[in-house]
């Protein structure tokens, strides 16, 4: 079945050629790639209309990072919080809890897990918690002013096939850009 086939491979491919750079190597590509997470988040409060369709694909770096090596992750992670400070500050609520940890969960699991559909669930259910974190925890409206759990059943639902469909169309785009980056 195409959800059960094994795809860590690619990204254990690349870790081990990653864990072999020198370490001013590795905190110069942590670097670079946070700061492009920042920035790239960052266009959904600098760019109008445009900038929304733009902020999402600032897990892409975060789920690279992760995947190259987990430590270097976590560094790259929090600094793109800290960057997010300076750069674009209505932001830094917003990343930590969706686009920073959905990069973690799927970035996290290509070490821990194998199969496409435990990888997709390890990356929902971390987008899954940082929105339902942002709404109840927080009371900050991610899923905007009129979206929120009060609704009841068919909101939480909702949030969960989302999580789940974002995470799934993340997985696939990062199999592709694994097989590219892989030649």
């Amino acid at each position: 079945m195409f959800l059960l086939q094994p795809i860590a491979k690619h990204a254990k491919a690349i870790s081990n050629t990653f864990i072999q750079a020198s370490i001013p190597k590795k905190v110069a590509i942590t670097a670079l790639l946070s700061g492009v997470s920042a920035i790239i988040q960052s266009a959904g409060g600098l760019i109008p209309a445009v900038g929304l369709f733009i902020s999402p694909f600032a897990t892409a770096p975060i789920i690279l990072m992760m995947i190259l090596t987990v430590r270097y992750g976590f560094v790259g992670y929090f600094l793109t919080i800290f960057l997010l400070f300076f750069i674009q500050p209505s932001e830094v609520i917003v990343f930590p809890f969706t686009t920073g940890l959905l990069g973690i969960g799927i970035g996290l699991s290509f070490h821990i897990l194998n199969s496409r559909l435990s990888i997709i669930l390890a990356g929902a259910g971390a987008l899954f918690a940082g929105i339902l974190i942002l709404m109840l925890g927080l009371r900050f409206p991610v899923l905007g002013p009129s979206v929120y759990l009060g609704a009841g059943l068919r909101t939480f639902l909702f949030i969960a096939l989302f999580s789940f469909l974002y995470s799934w169309i993340w997985v696939e785009l990062s199999i592709f850009l694994l097989k590219r980056l892989r030649r």
